[in-house]
């Protein structure tokens, strides 16, 4: 028995060579079938090698037929297969394997569970809950990647009570734990509670910051998620792909130019530029930011394109009135051939058409989505549309295209309508618009206040005043206005009606006299007597 086994792993270490130089999945399966033709097939420690190249070859069902082929797989072997069908979310088959592994007498040990917990999300959270328990029967518990698998896995399931349950009982806690509790919290807007296990954490990584970043920015707390974006800085930890793809929309949101600037030049400086993700996310963020000529320079520069770059410079030139060139992109985009547009190209291609007027060539690119591409229109195609139709002028047709649409109109589409009627002061289907409105969006002021001023400018006063009793018994009231700037590298955000500010009455000063200057301009027509407002000094206020 000794000698047998000796001469099967001598046989073994010959074949370790050329699974070690196995350089692709086809080169494998000849090293698979010579391994069948020595009699080796039920070798374990071979069977497990070899999975461990399907997985890495992302061959699973090939996998799975190395492993049946052994008819009395160990636990090694069991641990490389689950570990292939995790890894490559297989979720059910890695489950039905852990339960073939359990009646064949084989308990999990801290290779098996760190993998089968992750598959134990959503409909499987049961099954987590009891190998938790065989996990602390096996004691298990006190291995620290176990123990970070079921913090990952309640996380995963908004289960924070327990998540925090294994979290405190863990003697040695490393980065990955901490911030698999911060993201936890963070994801559910618990950024109170979020910020608190941050500060708490004793070793911080860049992950850690990112979490609290996104979480803010998430969260639409942009001030916040910029302001520890610029912590993260001072503490000396220089923000990577995901922290700069996380920030973005916080700068987007407040107009922070300025700082995406900033972010330019750091991506550049650290050869970040190749990765399109990044000049994505710049590129959405120059357009928003009115910055459209530095949005194109830098879609040029990119070394490779895909759908949402091409999709976000169309829209980005679109929304700055350049329709044609919006055309023209997505046209080289049909051309070239390399990027097959999708339903958001579409979208951002509409809205060109609707801004430039470009009613025919909208329509035809409507046709062609269906026709050509097989991209099946949502409620916000038929809403770019009706919108292109409506600044058309064409509000009898629009309303026609609403009647034909095979899905029920929304808000939106509504809106446009109603605001379409009003430019051409066709009160009749502003009615038949505001019905629909009222019905989906009832408690909406704006809807009102335009119905209102319709019927003003048509001079039909007992409906003006019908519509602000319907508003008044509604208790409608509307949203404070909210407006942001950045100065000197901060963010400031201005609330109508808020008088907590500090230079409250400067400012009320200062718009004072920016009204008088108005006026002055608009009443003498003319620069030659504004002396008196060249020598004003903007400084006398000192920074906001």
């Amino acid at each position: 028995m000794r000698c047998s086994t000796l001469i099967l792993r001598q046989m073994e270490d010959k074949i370790i060579p050329q699974l070690t130089n196995c350089s692709c999945i086809k080169e494998l399966k000849k090293i698979h079938a010579h391994i069948l033709v020595s009699f080796l097939s039920q070798s374990n420690f071979l069977a497990t090698r070899i999975i461990n190249l399907c997985n890495f070859y992302r061959s699973i069902d090939y996998a799975f037929h190395v492993f049946k082929q052994v008819v009395d797989p160990n636990i090694f072997l069991y641990n490389a297969m689950i570990k292939a069908y995790t890894q490559n979310n297989h979720f059910l088959e890695a489950i039905n394997l852990y339960k073939q592994m359990l009646r064949c007498s084989h308990s999990g040990d801290r290779f098996t569970y760190p993998f089968i917990i992750k598959c134990c999300g959503g409909e499987h959270i049961q099954l987590g809950n009891q190998i938790h328990i065989r996990v602390i029967k096996s004691g298990l518990d006190s291995n620290h990647v176990v123990q970070n698998s079921l913090i990952e896995i309640y996380t995963k399931v908004d289960d924070l009570k327990n998540a925090q349950k294994v979290f405190h009982s863990m003697t040695v806690r490393d980065a990955v734990s901490w911030n698999m509790l911060i993201s936890g919290h963070a994801r559910l807007g618990k950024l109170k509670e979020a910020m608190a296990i941050f500060v708490a954490m004793p070793n911080k990584t860049v992950v850690s910051w990112t979490v609290m970043i996104s979480g803010y920015s998430m969260a639409g707390r942009y001030s916040d998620a910029v302001g520890v974006f610029r912590r993260m800085q001072i503490h000396d930890f220089e923000p990577d792909e995901v922290s700069i793809v996380s920030v973005i929309p916080a700068c987007i949101q407040l107009g922070a130019l300025e700082l995406g600037k900033w972010i330019h030049a750091y991506a550049d400086k650290h050869n970040l530029l190749i990765k399109p993700i990044i000049c994505n996310a710049l590129i959405e963020l120059h357009c928003r930011c009115g910055s459209i000529d530095q949005a194109l320079q830098l879609f040029d520069q990119m070394p490779r394109r895909d759908v949402i770059s091409c999709s976000t410079m169309i829209w980005g030139l679109a929304m700055h009135g350049r329709s044609r060139e919006a055309v023209q992109l997505f046209e080289t985009m049909e051309l070239e051939g390399r990027v097959r547009p999708n339903a958001v190209t579409f979208l951002g291609l509409f809205a060109a058409c609707a801004h430039g007027g470009l009613l025919h060539e909208g329509l035809g690119y409507f046709r062609s989505m269906k026709e050509i591409y097989d991209i099946e229109p949502t409620v916000e195609h038929y809403g770019c549309i009706i919108d292109l139709l409506c600044r058309s002028g064409c509000i009898n047709d629009a309303m026609e295209f609403i009647d034909d649409m095979p899905i029920p109109a929304d808000a939106a589409i509504w809106g446009s309508l109603l605001s379409a009627c009003r430019i051409h002061d066709n009160i009749e289907m502003a009615v038949k618009a505001m019905e629909q409105l009222l019905r989906l969006e009832p408690d909406d002021l704006g809807n009102y206040v335009l119905l209102s001023n319709i019927y003003a400018s048509g001079k039909r006063w007992d409906d003006v005043s019908r519509i602000r009793r319907l508003m008044r018994n509604r208790r409608l009231k509307k949203d404070p206005g909210c407006s942001s700037i950045e100065l000197n590298g901060a963010v400031h955000e201005f609330m109508a009606g808020d008088d907590s500010l500090l230079q409250s009455a400067d400012m009320d000063d200062m718009l004072e006299l920016l009204a008088m200057a108005t006026t002055k301009i608009g009443t003498f027509s003319t620069l030659e007597d504004d002396e008196e407002i060249g020598s004003f000094d903007p400084h006398h206020f000192g920074d906001f």
